[in-house]
């Protein structure tokens, strides 16, 4: 989000919800809106880490259609206000999937450079949004269209060779018919979002 996490609704699934607390999930998902990497060793802290922190949170279970075992759906909001909503899954080994951003279904692995382009489903987005990044030299690994339904709201998932370097992401959000950008880096320092 780019920003402080002050309030998570955590709706978890299947597995998660039923020995979830056992394995530590609570710990994990707090600690993963905390900033923390996987091996952090604050981790089984992140709770009260959490309540230091200013980060309130509600855990509640939910049954989610056609979802992995092991999903969770997170409402979340920013010290700034912002709001986003995540459905993803712990797939195993360490890998996840996000399979829903604010409502929308994508198929996202997060294992390289990803944008997330929000946007009005009308003609000539998609053909704006790559032609900017093919003016700025940004190779496109797999790129993927969603669509709640004609004419409605659309997300563009886009995973890239590179780093999106910032001022490409600032020009993707002035596109007309972009609502908003998120980008996922690999280098933490150049994760970003812009409202």
């Amino acid at each position: 989000m780019k920003e402080r996490i002050v309030f998570a609704d955590i709706y978890l699934h299947g597995s998660f919800l039923a020995t979830g607390k056992g394995h530590g999930t609570d710990k994990a998902l707090i600690a993963g809106l905390l900033g923390m990497k996987p091996d952090d060793e604050r981790i089984p802290s992140s709770l009260e880490l959490a309540a230091e922190r200013g980060l309130k949170y509600k855990f509640s279970g939910i049954k989610l259609r056609n979802a992995h075992p092991n999903s969770v759906l997170m409402k979340l909001k920013g010290i700034n206000g912002s709001r986003l909503e995540v459905e993803a899954a712990s797939i195993g080994g360490g890998m996840i999937s996000i399979t829903g951003i604010d409502g929308v279904a994508v198929d996202i692995s997060a294992s390289c450079p990803t944008l997330i382009v929000h946007n009005v489903d009308e003609p000539g987005l998609v053909s704006a949004v790559t032609t900017v990044l093919g003016q700025n030299q940004v190779n496109i690994g797999t790129m993927h269209i969603y669509r709640d339904k004609r004419g409605g709201n659309a997300v563009m998932t886009i995973e890239c060779d590179q780093e999106i370097p910032a001022e490409v992401v600032t020009d993707l959000h002035k596109i007309d018919g972009v609502c908003k950008v998120i980008y996922l880096s690999m280098e933490e320092e150049n994760e970003h979002q812009i409202p």
